[in-house]
Order: structure tokens, then C-alpha cells, then sequence
């Protein structure tokens, strides 16, 4: 038995009719999880600071895509950016029932010799981002819940966030905080139909860290990635659909994906 659906314009996969919000999505598994989920049949408005990427991303995405493909240039650590944007998405695609926070910072650095500034754009991004996102997001969540279908809001956190990396202790800080918040928010918003999940990758090759002014910490990310076959940003992608498609009964809370090597 197939698990599609069919939209009212004929469009037909797992994911037809649902709308969805993906930060991040300028590049790395921000940009892979729209094209995943557009494929499956969503309407889908990729957000990100980049705008020529954006742009460049729903151009390639349109000609294959079911549903609708909006890009919108926000800074998600401006609370009001995030509040108009979810305004612009509500106006252009209607009301969304699919948020995947995609966005992230990683800058490592020994703990005594970081830059202060770095700490503070992962908090900015990773955490306070997050929490914008998902509050312009949450009533419509919560009303597509009340309507019996399904309502998701999916963190991309880290394998960080349990387990220990020398001279990554501030980025695997925010990650364990959007755990601890994925389960607390799961306490609070399961009961109103809301499924929240933490979706953890582990080594992945994307253009995250390449912003690091710490030479040293730069190579030894080289070298991680360059020591196994990492995760592609479509590997985690793929994840996130198959979580996100499950019957609106059933969540699959916490998937954590890595290498095989990575064990």
C-alpha cells in the first residue's frame, strides 16, 4: 500500500498539500532538505541570509517541484526579520505545518584562546534563531494539529550535543541546549498534536565551520571529514522526510545519523 497522498490540484507524494519552512537552506542540508521535501509534494519556503542563494535554489527547485517554492532573505537572529517573514509565508503559501530550523554556526576554538564574538554568534544563530523560528511558527502548528493532521517541528541539532569534542565545547553547548529544549517542547506541545524532533547528524561534509578563524581547529575538521566517509547533506535530508512522513500519530522524536565509521 502506498503512503502518498494527492493534493487537490493533483499533485501527488507523501508530503503533498503540507507547507514547510526550512532555515539554513542558502546551502548544506538547509538546501538539501527543500529539495527533499519539495519532491515529496510540499510547498516549501527556504530561508536563509544569502539571498542570490536562495533565489538560485528556487529556481533550480521550481521546474520539478509540486508545490509552490518561496525564498526569503531573513536574518534569523532579528526577532521582528523572523515575525515578517512568517507573516510573507502565511500571505504567499498559507498557513505551515512543517518547520525544519536547519540554521547553524560551528566555530571551534581551545576554550582560553577563543574569540568571545564567536561564542556569541553561536548562541545568536544556533539557540536564539531557533527560538524565534519556532515561535512565529508555533500557532500554525498548533492549528494544524487541531485539524487533525500532521504538525512538525524539526531542530537540526548535533551528535555534539551528547558527546565530547575538545575545542568545540561552546557549539556542543548550544546543541545539547536545543536537545534539552526538543524534549521539554515535546512535553509541552506532543499533547496539543505538535511533533517535535531532534534530528543529530554527525560528521557531515557542508560549508559549516568554514567561516573559523582558529587555523588549527580548521584542519583537524579537514581531517575528521577527510578520515571517513562523512554524511552528505542529502543523507540527512532523506532522514527528515522519512520522519516527517510518518502518520500524524507517530514521532520519531530524537534520530541520531552518522558514518558508520563514526560508529
Amino acid at each position: 500500500m502506498s503512503n502518498a497522498t494527492i493534493r487537490s490540484d493533483g499533485a501527488v507524494g507523501p508530503l503533498a498539500g503540507r507547507v514547510a519552512v526550512v532555515t539554513g537552506a542558502s546551502s548544506g542540508i538547509g538546501a538539501a532538505t527543500a529539495r527533499r521535501l519539495a519532491a515529496g509534494g510540499a510547498s516549501v519556503a527556504v530561508l536563509g541570509r544569502r539571498e542570490d542563494r536562495l533565489k538560485e535554489l528556487a529556481d533550480e527547485m521550481r521546474p520539478t517541484a509540486a508545490g509552490a517554492v518561496l525564498p526569503l532573505a531573513v536574518d534569523l537572529t532579528d526577532p521582528e526579520g523572523v515575525r515578517a517573514a512568517a507573516r510573507t509565508v502565511g500571505a504567499e503559501l498559507g498557513a505551515v505545518d512543517l518547520v525544519v530550523a536547519s540554521a547553524g554556526v560551528m566555530l571551534g576554538a581551545p576554550f582560553e584562546t577563543a574569540g568571545t564574538d564567536e561564542w556569541e554568534r553561536m548562541i545568536d544563530v544556533n539557540l536564539r534563531g531557533l527560538l524565534h523560528t519556532s515561535r512565529a511558527f508555533t500557532d500554525d502548528l498548533i492549528g494544524a494539529a487541531a485539524k487533525g493532521g500532521p504538525a512538525d517541528l524539526v531542530y537540526v541539532g548535533s551528535v555534539a550535543g551528547h558527546a565530547l569534542y575538545p575545542g568545540w565545547s561552546v557549539y556542543s553547548a548550544t546543541k545539547a541546549a536545543v536537545a534539552h529544549l526538543t524534549r521539554n517542547l515535546r512535553a509541552e506541545l506532543g499533547p496539543r498534536g505538535v511533533r517535535v524532533k531532534n534530528v543529530e547528524p554527525g560528521v557531515t561534509l557542508t560549508e559549516l565551520g568554514a567561516d573559523m578563524r582558529d587555523a588549527e581547529m580548521t584542519e583537524a575538521l579537514a581531517q575528521m571529514r577527510a578520515g571517513m566517509r562523512p554524511l552528505d547533506p542529502e543523507d540527512i535530508a532523506e532522514a527528515i522526510a522519512f520522519a516527517v512522513a510518518a502518520p500524524p500519530h507517530v514521532n520519531v522524536a530524537e534520530l541520531v545519523v552518522v558514518p558508520v565509521e563514526q560508529g
